[in-house]
């Protein structure tokens, strides 16, 4: 299994997710989007994986900031949004294999996504 997990260093809950990655002695690659922005073609098939809703990032100021037209927006408006944006992007997000299984850590739920 390839596994790669999207997300920022200092996120709590991508934090969480790597120690649960690491006590269950799976490995993964973790890309940093901060420094490696996602193209907007990956997040196009992400958001096919997953849907655009639940890759929002909502608690983040860079949503807050985005005014109120945000909440009729399409797919497309958010693939826009996430491509000029990363820190709009839920995290951390896990691709297997090529395809968005997962955004966001629950042990139950990631458990299930990834097989494990």
């Amino acid at each position: 299994m390839s596994l790669q997990v999207y997300g920022i260093p200092n996120c709590g809950t991508c934090k969480k997710a790597f120690k649960w990655l690491d006590d269950h002695g799976i490995d993964y690659e973790f890309i940093n989007t901060k420094d490696n922005a996602p193209t907007r073609k990956m997040i196009q098939s992400w958001v096919k994986a997953l849907g655009a809703k639940s890759m929002r990032n909502t608690s983040g100021l860079s949503y807050r900031a985005l005014g109120e037209e945000k909440q009729a927006w399409t797919d497309a408006q958010w693939i826009e949004a996430f491509s000029d944006d990363a820190m709009l992007l839920k995290r951390p997000l896990f691709v297997k294999d090529g395809t968005a299984v997962f955004v966001g850590f629950k042990e139950d739920s990631i458990s299930k996504a990834l097989g494990v």
